[in-house]
């Protein structure tokens, strides 16, 4: 059971708030709505006593889940940018992109 105070709750509280604030326009995370939903949430299923709680565990599941789509579309975008197709690229310019380096002519 994954109570709202436990590492692993903590742990996916903090990813989530960090993966917020790199794609967050405003500066100010507290101001966020989503952030003050999560926040909420995570309120509302601390329980005190170590009670069978599947909703702690399901709230627990849904913010690993969230959490990994936010950093996945973030991945994604930056990849998308890097690689998107910008025409036709020289050979010099493919064998950079993947990390190769071409012989030199002798001349």
């Amino acid at each position: 059971m994954a109570s709202i105070t436990t590492k692993p709750a903590l742990v996916t509280l903090r990813q989530l708030l960090s993966e917020l604030r790199k794609q967050s326009s405003s500066k100010k995370l507290a101001e966020n709505q989503t952030v003050q939903y999560i926040l909420r949430q995570y309120r509302k299923y601390q329980t005190t006593d170590q009670q069978l709680c599947k909703a702690i565990d399901e709230m627990h599941f849904r913010a690993k889940t969230y959490c990994d789509y936010l950093h996945h579309s973030r991945r994604y975008k930056e990849i998308n940018t890097e690689f998107k197709g910008k025409g036709e690229r020289s050979v010099e310019e493919t064998a950079r992109m993947v990390g190769f380096k071409l012989p030199h002519d002798p001349k």
